[in-house]
């Protein structure tokens, strides 16, 4: 009953901003806010712009090459994909820029946010480490440009508000529980399945508090998928059979996320949130592609070996041999792990006007929406 309650009250404040916004002419036709509202961005490659074309890193945490970004970028940009990413399309919709990648020495600009993702990065410093980014650094990062860009460029006043009605957007936490399977980390297996969630959990929190702490309150975040039957998964097992494993963990997670941004919210003074169930949208594609437009949803479409979910494409990760399909469109993921553009094209879409069995308390048009007064 709870729970009944809670959502009715926020479809009503949904349908009371929404009427209010389009009385007063700050909503166009389409649902896109006038004035702008900054996006800040955090994660991983489901999010990375091309930060990692400017850390010293490997190609296996690139994607800066051909056949990436055959559909938009040309040269490429270093998006994992072959196209616009999940972040670019929620650009779109709430009338930004593409939001430039933060260490990108081209992009000075930030007015209308910065992105911080590193493909690879996890909630846990020691994931990856060394070849990537990883969240608490982006965290510093952008305490760095608050203090250094905004402050000095807007003043005390204008950069607080600006950061009260930003939306700060994550996809992060999935390679901290890939990279310790995939290099058998001894420091997984040192924890139970629940004490290491909550390891990645707490420091995701950690961040959410950092945020709030510089001003932040707008928060949108993916759940992650079941991680068990990814063509790269599946791809390096006996009989191309999934993991089991990576099939617990990642509900674990969600659980655990779920509870956290609960007690945040009751915590944090003005802190909201748009979590995008995008753990049931991957699974509902990979099970029934054709509903959703694909073809194939359990293969990738440049890579090689089974499923062509080894992950070389571009060859240049140590193979060189890969193939690419006829129809990037087909597939539902580009290479061994990552969705192609169409899929995050639908995936945004979702996690921008999703009802609240997709996207709740809120969705992304909401917060965007909602203006934060800078003492709140």
């Amino acid at each position: 009953m709870a729970n009944a309650t809670r959502q009715m009250a926020v479809a009503n404040i949904q349908l009371l901003v929404v009427s209010c916004l389009m009385l007063t002419g700050c909503l166009s036709s389409h649902g896109h806010v006038n004035k702008h509202v900054a996006l800040f961005v955090f994660g991983d490659s489901l999010f990375d712009p091309g930060n990692n074309n400017y850390i010293n890193t490997t190609t296996n945490f690139q994607a800066n090459f051909w056949p990436y970004g055959i559909s938009y970028f040309n040269p490429p940009s270093g998006r994992f994909s072959d196209g616009r990413l999940i972040n670019d399309f929620i650009a779109e919709y709430a009338r930004l820029p593409l939001i430039p990648a933060y260490l990108d020495p081209r992009d000075k600009e930030f007015v209308y946010g910065a992105n911080f993702a590193s493909g690879g990065a996890g909630a846990l410093v020691e994931t990856n480490a060394g070849f990537v980014v990883d969240l608490k650094t982006q965290l510093h990062y952008f305490g760095d440009l608050v203090k250094q860009y905004f402050r000095q460029n807007l003043g005390e006043a204008k950069t607080d508000q600006l950061l009260s009605n930003a939306v700060y957007l994550f996809s992060c936490t999935g390679n901290d529980y890939l990279a310790p399977i995939d290099n058998n980390n001894s420091i997984f297996y040192r924890y139970t399945h629940e004490q290491y969630v909550g390891m990645v959990i707490g420091n995701l929190s950690d961040v959410f508090k950092g945020i709030h702490e510089n001003g932040g309150r707008k928060i949108g975040i993916l759940t992650i998928p079941s991680l068990a039957c990814l063509p790269g998964i599946r791809a390096a097992r006996p009989g191309n059979t999934c993991n089991q494993e990576l099939e617990i963990i990642p509900t674990l997670h969600n659980q655990q996320l779920s509870k956290t941004l609960e007690e945040l919210e009751k915590q944090l003074e003005g802190f909201m949130y748009a979590k995008f169930d995008f753990s049931a949208e991957v699974r509902k594609r990979m099970k029934n592609p054709s509903r959703y437009g694909f073809k194939i949803g359990d293969r990738a479409c440049c890579g090689s070996g089974p499923l062509r979910g080894i992950y070389s494409c571009g060859g240049k990760r140590g193979i060189q041999e890969f193939e690419l399909c006829d129809n990037i469109d087909d597939c539902l993921f580009f290479d061994s792990t990552h969705p192609n553009e169409v899929a995050c094209g639908q995936y945004a879409e979702l996690f921008w006007s999703g009802d609240s069995n997709v996207t709740a308390p809120y969705n992304l048009k909401t917060l965007f929406q909602l203006k934060n007064d800078k003492n709140v």
